[in-house]
């Protein structure tokens, strides 16, 4: 039983399938990072995050240190290593056991992905540039299983409502449709903002008319707000620069 400042994916994955996502309760950081923070890349004190880290594996029961990435709001997808070496990449995929798969965000998407059998997971970071560029059929590529045979759980991540945008970023997701199916899924996931040329995204519509158009239907998650929960959840765009992130994690045991 994981302690109550976990989320724990509800879904129908197989057995030796384990996710979980941290929230920013817990742990030992302090400020803006308060508490659970797990980057080490956005200014909290190194000692802070590698005892977060350290808490984490325990809490978890991890036997292998997870695969950190460092993200670049790209469309690279890596195999997990156990050799504890960051790796620049935006996602990451293992048939390992017990090699866990991890993607830091605060308002970003992360997407925890499976294949029905129970023999291969992956996690993706996946924000506007990212999604708009394509790294959910990227990450699916990864997958031996066909798109069919795959789930996907959405994590927590800024809502429309606070997820205020500009026509590039629009542009953007719709110069990435492949079909007139997908572009009208696209179209549903944006509603006219409070100011001139502006908009409101729905990352979790955009993900799943992502994942729709490469052929997965299995799609669970997206009801967690990370803008709106200060509790909860670290947020950039709430907080600035002086934010922690949480860590979306998946492996298989």
């Amino acid at each position: 039983m994981l302690p109550d400042h976990y989320l724990v994916p509800d879904w129908p994955a197989p057995v030796g399938v384990k996710a979980a996502v941290t929230t920013r309760v817990g742990g030992q950081s302090e400020g803006g990072y308060r508490r659970f923070n797990l980057a080490s890349h956005v200014g909290d004190a190194p000692e802070a995050v590698l005892a977060n880290r350290q808490q984490l594996c325990v809490e978890l029961g991890l036997v292998r240190e997870p695969q950190w990435l460092e993200q670049v709001h790209g469309v690279k997808v890596i195999e997990a290593r156990d050799d504890n070496r960051v790796r620049t990449a935006d996602g990451v995929f293992t048939t390992a056991q017990g090699m866990p798969c991890a993607v830091l965000t605060a308002d970003c998407l992360p997407i925890l992905l499976c294949d029905h059998s129970g023999t291969q997971v992956a996690a993706v970071h996946a924000g506007w540039r990212s999604l708009a560029r394509g790294i959910v059929p990227r990450a699916l590529a990864r997958f031996s299983a066909s798109p069919g045979q795959l789930m996907a759980w959405l994590g927590p991540a800024i809502s429309v409502d606070h997820f205020e945008v500009g026509v590039d970023v629009i542009e953007a997701f719709f110069e990435s449709a492949t079909s007139v199916a997908h572009s009208d899924a696209i179209a549903a996931a944006i509603r006219p903002g409070a100011r001139p040329m502006h908009f409101y995204a729905d990352l979790y519509q955009l993900a799943r008319a992502a994942l729709a158009e490469c052929g997965v239907s299995a799609v669970y998650g997206g009801g967690e707000c990370t803008y709106g929960d200060t509790e909860r959840f670290y947020s950039y765009r709430r907080d600035g620069a002086a934010s922690g992130r949480m860590a979306s994690l998946i492996w298989l045991t």
